[in-house]
């Protein structure tokens, strides 16, 4: 323990920029987001530290203030993700409003060709819709898309 403090005493700059590259990395390797602003602020109290007569207490201090300081400000300032947004992950979902041809009309199974993928299909309304006809994707339910049918453009 004397040698850490020993150590410290000696390179302050280097020991909290070994503590910021620490927390960089392991914020790298979660992506929550939530240990940018502490490894920040490790690299800024790196410089903090280095003011003649601050010991390691004052540098904690400083580190712990600007990384509440910093988280609460991202909070309140950055941008939140919608929560009813659209999945980035649902690829049937970003469908809606894209055009395809009805490949397959078999009874109880119609099949689109969709954005260069074949979907499973039901006709929206009580029109009747020809192999080769274009279609609108107009709602997903259940992975199977809802076409009505539309003039070629």
């Amino acid at each position: 323990m004397a040698q850490m403090a020993s150590l410290y005493a000696d390179h302050p700059l280097w020991m909290w920029l070994a503590l910021a590259a620490l927390l960089l990395a392991a914020e790298i390797g979660m992506g929550s987001g939530w240990l940018l602003w502490p490894a920040a602020c490790a690299a800024a109290t790196a410089f903090i530290a280095k003011i003649p007569g601050l010991n390691f207490p004052g540098a904690l201090a400083a580190f712990a203030a600007l990384t509440a300081a910093t988280t609460l400000l991202s909070r309140r300032y950055m941008p939140k993700p919608e929560a009813d947004g659209p999945d980035i992950n649902d690829s049937a979902a970003r469908l809606i409003g894209r055009r395809g041809r009805l490949v397959q009309a078999l009874p109880g199974a119609l099949r689109a060709m969709v954005d260069g993928k074949e979907w499973p299909v039901e006709v929206a309304g009580a029109e009747e819709i020809a192999i080769g006809a274009a279609v609108e994707v107009v709602a997903v339910r259940d992975s199977v898309l809802q076409v009505r049918s539309t003039p070629v453009s």
